[in-house]
C-alpha cells in the first residue's frame, strides 16, 4: 500500500488545466468513493455542480488519521477568495497558492486553514496579493518622493502636485483601503523621527482629502527610519529613504 497520498483543487483554473476558465479541476488519489463523493460533493455546494471537473482516482493510498474529516474543513467558503491558485494536500503537507485581494485575506485564510487542522500537520502559504492596484498606485507615484519642508510635515508645491496624480489613482481603488506610509532618513533621533514620519503620513491624508479621497479609506502610519530603501551613508541614499509609501491594505 502507498503511503503517500495527494489531491490538488485548482481554483479558477487556466484554459491549460480546464476546458474553460474559472472551473475547478480536482486530481490525485483517495482511498474509496465515499471519500471521493464526499469531497466533490463540497466542492460542487461551494461552486456549483456544473464548474468542478473530477479527476480524482481510487487508489489503495494510506491515509493519516482522520484525513477526511480534515480535507471536508479545509473546502470553505474562505477558498472562494483566491483566484488563479491550487490547495494541494499531500498527506499532512497543505499548500494553499493563487491570488487575494489583500494582505489581510492572506494572512487570513492560512490562519483558518491552519486552525482547522490537528497539529502534526504544516500548512504552506503561497498566496499572493493580487497587484493590480497596487500597480497602479505604483505607477502614478512614478518612483518620486513627496518633499517636505526641512524638517516639517508641509508639503512642498511639488509634493502637492504629486499627490494630486495620486488623488486621481486613488479614486480608482474601489471599496479598499490604502495605507499610507511614512518614512525618514537615520539622521537625528529615532523618536522624533517616528513623530516626523506620522505627521507627514497624517498630512498626505489630510491633503489627499482635500482632493475628494474619502479619510475613512486612507490608513496612515509613521516608520520613521526603519525602513530604509537605501544606504544613509550618502545624500542621495537619505533623500531615497525619506518618503511617502502606499500600500493596498483591503
Amino acid at each position: 500500500m502507498r503511503k503517500l497520498t495527494m489531491m490538488v483543487v485548482l481554483l479558477a483554473a487556466t484554459a491549460a488545466m480546464a476546458q474553460t476558465p474559472g472551473q475547478i479541476v480536482v486530481n490525485g488519489a483517495v482511498s474509496d468513493e465515499a471519500s471521493k463523493a464526499a469531497l466533490l460533493a463540497q466542492l460542487r455546494a461551494l461552486y456549483g455542480v456544473e464548474r468542478v471537473i473530477d479527476q480524482v482516482s481510487i487508489s489503495p493510498v494510506s491515509l493519516p488519521p482522520n484525513w477526511n474529516g480534515y480535507v471536508q474543513k479545509l473546502i470553505g467558503p474562505h477558498l472562494k477568495l483566491i483566484s488563479k491558485g491550487e490547495l494541494k494536500i499531500d498527506g499532512t503537507n497543505v499548500t494553499v497558492r493563487g491570488e487575494v485581494a489583500n494582505e489581510m485575506q492572506r494572512q487570513q485564510i492560512a490562519s483558518d486553514i491552519a486552525v482547522s487542522l490537528s497539529p502534526s500537520y504544516t500548512v504552506n502559504n503561497g498566496l499572493r496579493v493580487s497587484a493590480a492596484e497596487q500597480d497602479l498606485l505604483d505607477a502614478a507615484l512614478d518612483k518620486r518622493i513627496i518633499e517636505f519642508d526641512s524638517g516639517k510635515a508641509t508639503l512642498t508645491a511639488s509634493g502637492q502636485a504629486i499627490l494630486d496624480e495620486m488623488a486621481a489613482a486613488l479614486q480608482k481603488v474601489k471599496g479598499k483601503k490604502v495605507e499610507v506610509i511614512g518614512h525618514t532618513d537615520n539622521i537625528g533621533l529615532r523618536d522624533s523621527n517616528l513623530a516626523l514620519s506620522q505627521a507627514r503620513a497624517e498630512a498626505v491624508r489630510t491633503y489627499l482629502s482635500g482632493k475628494g479621497v474619502k479619510p475613512e479609506m486612507v490608513m496612515v502610519s509613521g516608520q520613521g527610519p526603519d525602513r530604509p530603501v537605501a544606504e544613509n551613508t550618502t545624500a542621495e541614499g537619505r533623500a531615497r529613504n525619506r518618503r511617502i509609501e502606499f500600500r493596498v491594505a483591503q
